[in-house]
């Protein structure tokens, strides 16, 4: 009669360690170049913000506008949803003609007429309104009030920021999901060279009945601390440049958006822990398929 089958009690050594020095500093810096990507992408988004926010919106007013008109008009502006929070700015006829004589300069003087210009209203729009269909229907909106004479702004330039934003989005969409490929086989490559000194161990521990789990699981859970101590590296040198960069350029700081950085390095923890236990799980599991003869 056969002898009963016997499994292990103990689980048994995982025999020569695989090099998660290598691994881990190997994994940081993969990380630390998706992290640098998004760096850019995040402050590249600010500073197009930035930029949207700073195109001015012109109210002419007609020239026999009351100041009651005039207060109507910016109370309805700044409680209006587009309008960039104290963007809103009223300049008469007196102030208008100091400002076109500050850029003329003392020829203006020379000119011997009437004032000619018109009392206005400037404003911003908020980036997520700053677009040529909601710029044309603001613009009907406020042409239509009788103390209104015209609406003006630089269309062209919303329009070639419109089209370059898509051109760029489309780009660095590309240069992302590019490396996150990258990242993705340079990990995987990375632990299955860390683990295979331990090929013949994990075969051999199949062999003798150990349960995929006792055999897989202490290699998965070295593999989520390797994945989360590779991330917290990788944030580690993001934030030492970042304040390497701020320490000669401190208008960077500006457009840091501490969310969005939150954010950021969330995702890099997330991806490191998953790329890593999900490459472990792999190669794991393919030495385990593998016959004997083929681990040679």
């Amino acid at each position: 009669m056969s002898k009963p089958e016997t499994r292990p009690t103990k689980r048994p050594p995982l025999g020569k360690k695989p090099n998660y020095v290598y691994s881990v500093v190997s994994v940081a810096l993969v990380l630390f170049l998706l992290g640098l990507f998004g760096l850019l992408l995040l402050h590249a988004q600010q500073l197009v913000t930035v930029y949207k926010e700073s195109v001015n919106i012109m109210l002419e007013l007609q020239p026999g506008s009351s100041k009651i008109e005039a207060l109507e008009i910016q109370k309805a502006l700044k409680g209006a949803a587009y309008t960039k929070k104290g963007s809103v700015r009223f300049i008469d006829k007196e102030e208008a003609a100091a400002m076109l004589q500050e850029d003329l300069g003392e020829e203006f003087l020379k000119l011997d007429f009437q004032n000619p210009l018109y009392a206005v209203i400037t404003f911003n729009l908020n980036a997520a309104s700053m677009d040529a269909a909601r710029l044309e229907q603001i613009r009907e909106q406020w042409v239509d009030n009788s103390a209104v004479h015209d609406v003006y702004y630089q269309e062209d330039i919303i329009q070639d920021v419109e089209a370059n934003i898509k051109k760029l989005s489309w780009i660095a969409l590309g240069i992302g999901v590019l490396l996150l490929l990258v990242a993705i086989v340079l990990i995987h490559n990375t632990i299955r060279l860390a683990l295979f000194a331990n090929r013949f161990l994990i075969k051999n521990m199949q062999l003798v009945g150990a349960s995929w789990r006792f055999i897989s699981w202490p290699y998965l859970g070295r593999s989520f601390i390797n994945g989360l101590i590779s991330a917290l590296l990788s944030i580690g040198g993001l934030v030492g440049l970042m304040a390497f960069i701020q320490r000669d350029l401190p208008e960077l700081r500006s457009l840091q958006d501490n969310w969005q950085m939150m954010l950021l390095f969330g995702t890099l923890i997330l991806t490191g822990i998953v790329i890593t236990f999900g490459s472990t799980f792999f190669v794991v599991n393919k030495y385990l398929k593998m016959r004997v003869d083929d681990l040679y």
